[in-house]
């Protein structure tokens, strides 16, 4: 059976040019990027190389980019770390962040509260926005940090980073961007963005699995929270993956240099697959989780009335289409998406939706055949539903 993968905001198929640059690594280098011999200089020279250029594509100098584990590792250690600092410094003990945040924040954020911080979570819109007026009578003289999403993992929905930022830095709040899903399908510079705190993951950027990246901006002090050794400027104990972040480099090189390219096809497939399911199941059947036009060109949230999120997902995988019910990191729970009910989305649109996200391999004739399998069945399961 032909598959066809509509989930890649979950995880990306590595790039080839990507698998090429690792396996340059794991074949010619075995060094470790600390030891001063040679072996250990050639290492750090890769690691260097990688630096600066993840760091020119996003528009920061080298010495602010933090390699890391993963988008998760990333959100904790911008949150956690410039919560604890800011308490150390200033006494600082208030976070403020968003009811739609990845629970890499919002987990993350639950465990600082058992510390004693004070979290504010703000509401959003019927679209997943986040109001500008709600953080700005959040902010009190306690508040260290506010953490918000680019764009938000289940729906898209791209939040008014620029205008929080501005907020954020005339009132001297730091302002961290969880900017996992915009790498990629926006563009980055941190020169223009008043934003102190940035994450990102490879693996959303067809990168490796297993690495990512923190943009911490020159003076901002982090508590760090892992021990052993002075990797990363002190920020990151332990030795760094070497080809995993030559691979994340790689990817990001790829992505930032086609992102015209790649905006305009991943708008034209999530357009089109709208119109299929309309012209499938019935325009009173589908309902789009989210903004007609404020959102990322490669997530897709709908809904499928009557047919439960399950059944639908159950089917898709029976006909080798991957897509998903929310967030991967949440994906293998039967409760509705915590982000949907955030955002007011009926309980019945909550229990029938799917998210579809398009990515590097797709192409409008395989959607075309991804759509008639969708017919195939559809009838069926609205007979049963």
């Amino acid at each position: 059976m032909e598959r066809i993968y509509y989930d890649h905001a979950a995880s990306t198929p590595v790039h080839p040019e990507v698998v090429s640059e690792m396996m340059s690594v794991y074949t010619g280098t075995f060094g470790n990027p600390s030891s001063t011999h040679a072996y250990g200089r050639g290492v750090r020279q890769l690691l260097n190389r990688s630096r600066d250029i993840v760091a020119a594509s996003i528009g920061c100098t080298a010495v602010e980019i933090v390699f890391t584990g993963g988008g998760t590792e990333s959100d904790n250690m911008a949150l956690i770390g410039a919560a604890r600092a800011a308490r150390k410094q200033h006494g600082k003990t208030h976070i403020i962040t968003s009811a739609t945040e990845h629970h890499a924040i919002l987990h993350a954020s639950e465990a600082l509260e058992e510390e004693g911080f004070r979290v504010t979570i703000l509401p959003v819109d019927e679209h997943g926005f986040v109001s500008l007026a709600d953080v700005a009578n959040a902010i009190d003289a306690e508040t260290a940090i506010i953490s918000i999403m680019y764009v938000n993992n289940e729906t898209g929905a791209i939040q008014p980073i620029e205008e929080i930022g501005a907020l954020a830095r005339s009132r001297g709040v730091l302002f961290h961007v969880d900017a996992v899903q915009a790498l990629g399908t926006i563009t980055i510079d941190l020169k223009q963005l008043p934003v102190d705190l940035m994450s990102f993951s490879a693996h959303k950027i067809n990168g490796p699995q297993g690495v990512g990246a923190l943009f911490v901006r020159k003076g901002i002090t982090l508590e760090s929270f892992s021990h052993g050794g002075s990797q990363e400027r002190g920020r990151r104990a332990g030795t760094e993956n070497v080809a995993g972040i030559v691979g994340f480099a790689k990817a990001v090189e790829l992505s930032v240099k086609s992102i015209e390219e790649r905006k305009l096809l991943l708008t034209q497939l999530r357009y089109r697959w709208i119109e299929r399911m309309i012209e499938t199941v019935g325009e009173d059947r589908i309902a789009v989780n989210g903004h007609d036009t404020m959102q990322a060109p490669h997530i897709l949230n709908m809904s499928f009335i009557s047919i439960s999120s399950e059944t639908m997902l159950m089917n898709l995988d029976l006909a080798g289409i991957a897509a998903s019910g929310g967030s991967a990191c949440t994906s293998g729970a039967l409760e509705p998406s915590y982000v949907l009910k955030a955002m007011g989305v009926s309980i019945e649109r909550q229990a029938s939706a799917v998210r579809f996200s398009f990515g590097l391999g797709n192409t409008m004739e395989e959607l075309e055949q991804a759509a008639k399998k969708v017919e195939t069945f559809i009838g069926r399961v609205r007979t049963n539903a």
